[in-house]
Parts: structure tokens; sequence; C-alpha cells
């Protein structure tokens, strides 16, 4: 007898933004590049999580934020982002995939010259963000956003 043990929700979350990433037939043509602000749009959505499309153009950024208890993994498609957290900076470029836990603060910037494209997914769906301000005496939760704000 063959027993099959369910993928850890993380990796599981790594491979399916890392697959549609590599598979811009499924998404490209829905991008769209917004000087005001990062541009995205729901791809997905059930119970068990949400996948996202983003596009950012230079000097575009998230601020530091959580995502409000969910797991969550990222892949960038096209160009170069700059994810920063509380250890330091890191580039991601095109095919990289970055994975967290539910209680992760980051921040996602475009620091390159060039428009740029990740894909992003959820588990749990979002229900909230909590975005941050560092500061000497660490991390100030600056704000709540709700889902119903997107």
């Amino acid at each position: 007898m063959t027993v099959s043990t369910p993928m850890p929700a993380r990796t599981r979350l790594a491979e399916t933004v890392g697959a549609l990433a590599a598979d811009p037939g499924a998404w490209v043509r829905r991008v769209r590049l917004s000087p005001d602000g990062r541009w995205y749009e729901r791809l997905h959505r059930d119970e068990d999580h949400e996948i996202w499309l983003i596009s950012w153009l230079p000097g575009q950024a998230t601020g530091l934020h959580d995502h409000g208890g969910s797991r969550g993994a990222f892949a960038v498609a096209l160009g170069d982002l700059e994810e920063r957290d509380l250890g330091g900076a890191r580039q991601v470029a095109a095919g990289q995939t970055r994975e967290f836990g539910p209680e992760y603060v980051h921040e996602v910037r475009n620091t390159s010259t060039a428009p740029a494209v990740s894909i992003h997914v959820y588990s749990p769906p979002l229900a909230e963000m909590n975005r941050y301000d560092l500061t000497e005496s660490g991390l100030v939760r600056l704000a709540v956003e709700r889902a119903d704000q997107w």
C-alpha cells in the first residue's frame, strides 16, 4: 500500500507561483503598468489560497508589511525586484521564488530601471495586511488594511 504525504504548504505555494511565472501565456495579456502605483489583479481565489499578478514600474514599492497571518510565496516573472526584511535586502531576479511564513514582515520594490512583473500566492487568502515603519526601537504598526479595501 502506498501512502502519499501532503506537501508542506510553503513548498506547495512556492511551486505554484514558480510554475505560473514560467508560463507567461497564462497572464501576460492581463498585465497593465500604472505610473500611479503598483498595478495588481487577483487571478484566482478559493477557500485554500489566492493568486495575484502585480506589475512594478521603477521605484514602486510595497512598504514594510505582513500578510495578516497568511503564508505566502512570490516569484518574479519578468525583470528584477528587491526584497527587504528585518535581516537585510536581496535581489530577486526573473525565475526566482521567495516563500515566507505567517509572521513574515518585508518590503518589495523595483530598484531597477525597467518594469517588473511578479506572481504572489497566499494561503489562506488574505483577510488583512499590517503596514509598518522600522524605527530605532523596532517595528511600529502604522495601519491595518482589510481585504475589502483592495
